[in-house]
């Protein structure tokens, strides 16, 4: 991370804690370009942000990604494959209702958390054009 850092002419994190939270700045930054490209492609607005697995439970990660996103987050369910799977065989088995009913039956039994944008949007904004840019 600090040699790619350095090759682009950016400073260098230093630290443990530094690196940490590069990584957290860039995966905010990752989500904000591929929701807004997901959003050209389709021709449509996106609200909501929903952040599953793993990643849903690092509370700065998601809110760095409501503020890098400008958008809220809806973080859960950390195992949305696993209950995906099984909602998928239950409908095929008749068992379970329309996707409206398998989202409402996630919503009622994953525990699911919000974060509201809060940050500087002029930093997000600056920090994804020096990315875009070429290296110095």
């Amino acid at each position: 991370m600090a040699a790619h850092c350095r090759r682009r002419g950016l400073p260098a994190p230093e630290g443990r804690a530094a690196t940490v939270r590069c990584v957290l700045d860039s995966l905010a930054l990752a989500h904000r370009a591929a929701i807004r490209q997901a959003s050209a492609l389709s021709g449509r607005d996106v609200d909501v942000v929903h952040l599953v697995g793993g990643g849903s439970r690092n509370d700065l990660l998601c809110r760095l990604t409501a503020d890098a996103c400008g958008l809220p987050v809806v973080a859960g369910p950390v195992e949305a494959t696993a209950l995906g799977n099984v909602l998928a065989q239950a409908r095929a088995h008749g068992a379970a209702g329309g996707l409206a009913e398998s989202r409402a039956l996630v919503a009622a039994t994953q525990p699911l958390r919000r974060f509201v944008p809060s940050g500087d949007a002029d930093r997000w904004d600056g920090a994804a054009a020096l990315l875009a840019s070429p290296a110095r």
